[in-house]
C-alpha cells in the first residue's frame, strides 16, 4: 500500500460540485483507495447518476450559496458516514466573455458559488472541526487567481478572493489542529473550458491530475499546489518580470484570445448555458 493510500483510507471526504469533472475523479480516486466519499452538486440528476456508478453511501443535491443547504448535506455525511475528516470546496462555475457583455446575474452567480460557496462550506465544515481539534479543508482556487486573463475578469476575481480567504483562514487557525490548502489548477480538461484551446505550449492537465494533487494534499497537508507543476511555474515566474514583458508573452502564446475571440460558441454552448442558468 503506498503512503498516500495508507493516508486516505477510512478518512471521510465530502466534495462539492461532486457529480463531474475535477469532484467526480478526485471522489473516484478516493473511493478506490477506501476513503468514505460523499459528493454534493446543485445538478440532482448527475449528482444521482454518479454517486450510484460509483456505489457511493451519500450524494445528495447541495446549492453552495445556501447556508442550510450545506449544513444539511454535512448533517447527512456525519449521520452516515461519521465526522467529516476532509471537507474539498470544489463547486465552480467559469462562463466566459467580455466583461461589458456580462449580465449581472451571471456576474454575481460567479461570486456567489465560486467565493461565496466557499466561504460557506469552510465555515460550517471548521465549526464541526474546532471541537475535534482535528479536520482539513481543501479549497479548489485556479492559478487565474494568481495572474489574469482577458475574458474571465469575474472569474478570475473569484479566484483570487479565494487564495486570500482561505490563507487568511490558516494562519487565523495556526495552532488549531486543522489544515487548510489551496489546490491550484491550471487549464483542466473539464466541460469548464469547452470550445477552448488553452494556451499555446503548455499541455492542459486531465482531471485526474488535479484529483492526485488533492489526494497528495491530503497525505501530507501544505498551503498551496499548483497542477501542472510546468504551468504552476510559468505563472510564479511572470510574477519576477516587468508588467510590459510578462504581458507581451502572453499575447505571444495566444493567452489574450483564448477567452474571448478564440472560442468556439458551438463546442461551448451546452456548458455555457448550464453554467449561466443553475451552476456546476
Amino acid at each position: 500500500m503506498t503512503d498516500t493510500a495508507a493516508a486516505v483510507r477510512g478518512k471521510v471526504v465530502a466534495i462539492t460540485g461532486g457529480a463531474r469533472g475535477i469532484g467526480l475523479a478526485t471522489a473516484t480516486a478516493l473511493h478506490r483507495l477506501g476513503a468514505h466519499v460523499a459528493i454534493g452538486d446543485i445538478d440532482e440528476q448527475a449528482v444521482r447518476a454518479s454517486g450510484k456508478s460509483l456505489g457511493l453511501d451519500v450524494y445528495a443535491t447541495l446549492d453552495v450559496t445556501d447556508p442550510d443547504s450545506f449544513e444539511a448535506f454535512l448533517d447527512e455525511v456525519q449521520t452516515r458516514l461519521g465526522p467529516v475528516d476532509v471537507l474539498v470546496n470544489n463547486a465552480g462555475i467559469m462562463p466566459v466573455g467580455l466583461i461589458a457583455d456580462e449580465p449581472d446575474a451571471v456576474t454575481r452567480r460567479i461570486l456567489d458559488i465560486n467565493t461565496y460557496g466557499v466561504i460557506v462550506g469552510t465555515k460550517a465544515a471548521v465549526r464541526r472541526m474546532l471541537p475535534r481539534g482535528r479536520g482539513h479543508v481543501i479549497n479548489v482556487s485556479s492559478m487565474a487567481g494568481e495572474t489574469y486573463t482577458a475574458g474571465l475578469s469575474t472569474y478570475c476575481a473569484s479566484k483570487y478572493a479565494v487564495i486570500g480567504f482561505t490563507e487568511s483562514v490558516r494562519v487565523e487557525h495556526r495552532g488549531s489542529g486543522l489544515d487548510f490548502s489551496l489546490m491550484l489548477p491550471s487549464f483542466v480538461n473539464t466541460e469548464l473550458t469547452a470550445g477552448t484551446k488553452g494556451i499555446r505550449g503548455f499541455r492542459n492537465a486531465e482531471p485526474e491530475d488535479i484529483a492526485a494533487g488533492i489526494l497528495s494534499l491530503i497525505a501530507r497537508p501544505r498551503p498551496k499546489l499548483r497542477v501542472s507543476r510546468v504551468f504552476g511555474a510559468a505563472v510564479v515566474a511572470q510574477k519576477f518580470l516587468p508588467r510590459r514583458v510578462g504581458e507581451a508573452l502572453t499575447r505571444l502564446l495566444g493567452g489574450e484570445h483564448v477567452f474571448t475571440d478564440d472560442v468556439d460558441p458551438v463546442q461551448r454552448r451546452a456548458y455555457e448555458e448550464r453554467a449561466r442558468a443553475q451552476g456546476d
